[in-house]
């Protein structure tokens, strides 16, 4: 028997709106794209903290997995721990908790404390991240709205990865490789004082925590993402990476029977059951894996053929950015309600297959505007269409009590993808440069070029097979049309 919520079941009037709604939105925005950028951030500026902290380059790669490993593998908590004890607070705990953690790795003056302070970002981004997109859930009640809403929303996590190139590259050339941390603590405090004025507390959860669940879940996701991670360094062979992918699935598995049996469960079943909700969770997924995937290697084609530096780089996406911006505005609020998931989430992922296929044409002797462009644009229309489609599906039709959970499972998606996609491409990269150098025998400067092109097309393929995948999940499962009972309001009090 499921405990009683303080949630009420009757939605808030149409006069009832939020006047200051879309204020929220963009102090929601804000939060969004300071967690979403930190994935990539650091990245570029990790040569300069390398040479500056003095550490190895075995360890230069914990600085980006300590990250992703606290996000990762703590989001389905952070989820139900926002619905437990209420999303604004949730969210403004997470403001701080990610602020004076970036202050600490900003001001870091040793490897083991930098690495301590990604830890702590992860931790605080998995409160975060949940408690932001079911605060945007239920602070549009209105239907037409909230897809207007969701479609910014998703433009913003979309294009959150290539704007911290950008970024990373400007603040690591003009400034220091600290103010790619320090950054955080200025987007925190705009959304904490938005947050803390304008938004309003919602009702909380008197169900208890399932702690064997969240035992179980945080353990199998932190073995996921740590197998990728190793696969990425090590090889698929190694037991560091097929041993913690084989605990992963047994983990997962058994949380998954413990989900059926708990009465206060982690993950209610009732949120995956749904057909559209389920295969937006596959499909973002599936995004993850293709998008992160490529936008690595098509970064390092950049840089190492074009040689393009940091900041030209990121000047390089911003195309993309827009364009996912396009379709992820007028997929949520437009496409949607017109032609149903099914047609805008398969026309998505074979935009973004067409992308991918694009940049498998790339040579050495490649210029942007003809060879690279073409394939950005692509790629960012239909990230726009499935990030709208997937993120409104994934949200759809949920009870007040699951927005946080419900907000959690898209990030997670989003995150294990985030590490399948560049742990796969790694090894594929790896072996196609080396195939081709045995194939091609000789040292000359223009060889080793072509092997790394050569790899990093072996790589857009793999991408490509990726949306492949993602046109057929959509295809299969979403249906054609959403019911529109589905598009009501989410019941949730206001006090």
């Amino acid at each position: 028997m499921s405990s009683p919520v303080t949630d009420v079941t009757t939605p808030p009037r149409a006069g009832a709106l939020l006047p200051q709604r879309w204020l929220i939105l963009a102090f929601i925005g804000v939060a969004q794209l300071m967690v979403v950028l930190d994935s990539t951030i650091v990245n570029i500026a990790l040569p300069t903290a390398q040479a500056d902290l003095h550490f190895s380059d075995s360890d230069r790669q914990w600085v980006v997995t300590a990250y992703a490993l606290a996000f990762g593998s703590l989001l389905l908590l952070g989820g139900r721990l926002a619905d437990l004890f209420g999303r604004k607070n949730a969210f403004l705990v997470g403001l701080v908790g990610f602020a004076l953690a970036s202050a600490l790795g900003g001001s870091a003056q040793s490897f083991e404390v930098l690495v301590i302070a990604r830890v702590v970002q992860g931790v605080f981004s998995a409160l975060l991240a949940p408690a932001a997109l079911s605060l945007l859930i239920v602070t549009f009640t209105d239907p037409a709205e909230r897809g207007k809403a969701i479609g910014i929303f998703g433009a913003v996590a979309g294009s959150g990865a290539s704007v911290g190139l950008l970024l990373g590259g400007f603040l690591t050339g003009h400034f220091s490789w600290r103010w790619t941390l320090y950054i955080n603590v200025l987007f925190a405090a705009v959304a904490f004082v938005g947050g803390l004025v304008l938004v309003r507390r919602t009702a909380r959860s008197h169900a208890h925590l399932d702690i064997p669940g969240t035992l179980l879940a945080s353990a199998g996701l932190f073995c996921l993402v740590y197998g990728f991670a190793n696969a990425d360094t090590h090889s698929w062979s190694s037991v560091n990476t097929w041993g913690y992918l084989v605990a992963s699935a047994v983990l997962l598995a058994v949380f998954t029977l413990w989900q059926t049996k708990s009465q206060h469960p982690l993950l209610p079943m009732r949120i995956l059951a749904h057909r559209d909700r389920g295969a937006a969770f596959v499909a973002l997924l599936v995004l993850g894996s293709g998008l992160f995937g490529m936008l690595l290697f098509l970064t390092y084609f950049l840089q190492q053929v074009l040689q393009y530096s940091p900041v030209r780089t990121g000047f390089a996406f911003l195309p993309m950015n827009a364009s996912i911006m396009l379709t992820a505005v007028t997929g949520a609020s437009v496409l949607l309600p017109r032609f149903g998931p099914k047609l805008v989430g398969s026309a998505g992922m074979l935009l973004c297959m067409s992308g991918a296929a694009w940049l498998t044409t790339l040579d050495t002797q490649a210029a942007y505007t003809t060879d690279v462009l073409p394939g950005l644009v692509l790629t960012g229309l239909g990230l726009g269409s499935v990030f709208a489609t997937g993120m409104s599906q994934a949200t759809a039709g949920v009870a007040g009590q699951d927005a946080g959970v419900a907000g959690a499972m898209v990030n997670t998606m989003q995150q294990v993808g985030g590490s399948l996609g560049p742990a796969l491409l790694s090894t594929v990269v790896a072996s196609s440069t080396a195939d081709y150098l045995s194939e091609h025998p000789g040292h000359r400067p223009s060889v080793l070029v072509e092997a790394s092109v050569h790899g990093y097309t072996t790589a857009f393929v793999w991408a490509a097979a990726f949306f492949a995948v993602g046109l057929v999940v959509s295809g299969l499962l979403f249906r054609l049309k959403r019911d529109p009972s589905e598009a009501s309001a989410t019941p949730v009090a206001v006090h």
